[in-house]
């Protein structure tokens, strides 16, 4: 497991109800440029506040090339900026 931090663009949708769902990120890879992912499923998702920054979490099952992959996203609401807080491969 590799545990970063690290700023990805998002694309999400915002529900009438409030909620917010992503569906698809682009990361940047230091070979490639830029790799894009379609999020699949969304595992769980939860809201952190720590230190005044509000934040939701998403675990999500990402389908990136032909290999499915488990990301773990975080949403900070008061910046509305995304970043892959832990992946999996």
């Amino acid at each position: 497991m590799e545990q970063r931090l690290k700023a990805v663009d998002v694309i999400a949708v915002c529900r009438a109800d409030g909620t917010i769902q992503p569906l698809r990120l682009r990361l940047e890879d230091g070979e490639q440029g830029y790799v894009r992912g379609d999020v699949v499923e969304i595992l769980r998702t939860s809201e952190i506040p720590y230190v005044g920054i509000e934040a939701k979490i998403y675990q999500c099952r990402v389908r990136i090339e032909d290999r499915i992959c488990y990301l773990e996203l975080r949403y900070a609401i008061r910046s509305h900026t995304w970043c892959l807080q832990r992946r999996t491969f």
